[in-house]
């Protein structure tokens, strides 16, 4: 099939967009940063130059491809409105990337949920995150406009990506502060929650949906979850700091911002990946953020 993916320079998008043409598929890429074009298009991605602010590209591009990933920003109403008119009525896939955070709470780290969600889980969406969640109903309904429409929702991405950037967002977020100031930071006690996928399971999970997946269907990505406190002391063992410490939320929001202070490090993000087990027999390999933390991570 001929791919159209939105983020290839990204990390999730351009590991993906290996996998895909490790399975003999072919990609085109859209990649805002012109410079980078040639270094996309050494891996086999035919880069596209352009940002999700172009909505006649999109749609464009949605048309003539066979189907589209949508790799990149996930809270982007317009481009996603985009690439559904390039593909209203054809029947095509529209894989869309969302994020477990989305279910996360404002736990500031100091207790565990014991809310678990699958598939068929009603979720509880934080106002912050509403928006997300319209845009994920929003692709889901695409499937009553003739769009094979698929939300893919990962939980804590780790593992070094394949394609331009090979850092993930969260892991490699504290290991850089821990370098800057000489210690692990944690919100809270650390006590939270999240699921954890490893990036070369997520990238098969896409090539699986991109072939099976019903349209209508929701999936989460994880194998394993983990605390934040987990996570803080195994970087810390890693880099041989001393032990992880504990921030207030206000202090990681002075220094990290308040969207990471409170829900990127300070929630609970508890998932399983029941729908795509059972119906497109995926199978992760990966097992352990921490075990990677420890022994593979790249220093």
């Amino acid at each position: 099939m001929n791919i159209f993916i939105t983020g290839a320079s990204g990390f999730v998008g351009g590991t993906v967009a290996r996998r895909l043409l490790a399975a003999g598929h072919s990609v085109r890429g859209l990649i805002r940063d012109a410079s980078k074009a040639d270094a996309l298009k050494a891996l086999g991605i035919e880069p596209v130059i352009g940002s999700l602010e172009d909505s006649s590209l999109l749609t464009r591009e949605a048309q003539q491809s066979e189907g589209v990933i949508h790799a990149a920003d996930s809270d982007h109403r317009p481009a996603i409105e985009a690439l559904l008119e390039g593909l209203r009525g054809s029947g095509k896939p529209l894989l869309h990337t969302s994020g477990s955070s989305v279910i996360g709470d404002d736990a500031l780290g100091n207790r565990v949920s014991e809310a678990i969600y699958d598939e068929d889980t009603p979720m509880v969406v934080e106002p912050v995150k509403q928006p997300r969640r319209d845009i994920e109903l929003r692709v889901l309904a695409a499937s009553a406009e003739g769009v094979r429409a698929v939300v893919i929702c990962p939980s804590n991405i780790y593992g070094s990506g394949t394609g331009l950037n090979p850092r993930s967002v969260q892991i490699p977020f504290l290991v850089d502060d821990a370098r800057k100031g000489g210690v692990v930071h944690i919100v809270g006690q650390g006590v939270n929650r999240w699921s954890n996928v490893h990036i070369e399971d997520v990238a098969e999970l896409y090539l699986l949906a991109l072939e099976k997946a019903p349209a209508g269907a929701f999936y989460f990505i994880e194998n394993g979850e983990a605390s934040f406190g987990e996570i803080g002391a195994a970087i810390a063992r890693r880099l041989k700091l001393a032990p992880a410490q504990s921030w207030t939320v206000e202090q990681a929001t002075e220094r990290w911002g308040k969207v990471h202070a409170h829900y990127t490090f300070g929630s609970n993000s508890r998932v399983r990946a029941k729908r795509a087990r059972k119906e497109l027999g995926w199978t992760p390999r990966h097992t352990s953020a921490l075990t990677w933390i420890e022994e593979d991570m790249p220093l």
